[in-house]
C-alpha cells in the first residue's frame, strides 16, 4: 500500500529464466547471491517461475557478470 512512497532503485534491469532450482531455498541462495554483489540493487527470484528479476548498476556490473553470480551458485541461465 505504502509502496508509492519507496524509491526504486534506479539501474538496468534484467530478468532471465534460470534452471536446477529445486526449492525455494535456491531461489533465496540465488536472492543472496546477487545482493552481495557489488552494483546489485535488487534481486527478485521466483522458484515457481524459474526466473530472476535483478536491477543494477550498468557502471559497475555487466550483464554477464550477473549471469556468473548465478552460475557460480549451480544454476544454468537463460536470457
Amino acid at each position: 500500500m505504502f509502496d508509492l512512497f519507496q524509491r526504486k532503485p534506479k539501474g538496468q534491469e534484467v530478468s532471465l529464466s534460470i534452471s536446477g532450482m529445486h526449492c525455494a531455498s535456491c531461489a533465496m541462495n540465488i536472492d543472496g547471491a546477487l545482493e552481495d554483489t557489488k552494483g546489485v540493487f535488487s534481486s527478485e527470484t521466483s522458484y515457481a517461475k524459474a526466473r530472476v528479476k535483478v536491477i543494477y548498476d550498468p557502471e559497475k556490473l555487466s550483464q554477464t557478470q550477473v549471469v556468473n553470480v548465478i552460475k557460480a551458485q549451480g544454476y544454468d541461465v537463460e536470457d
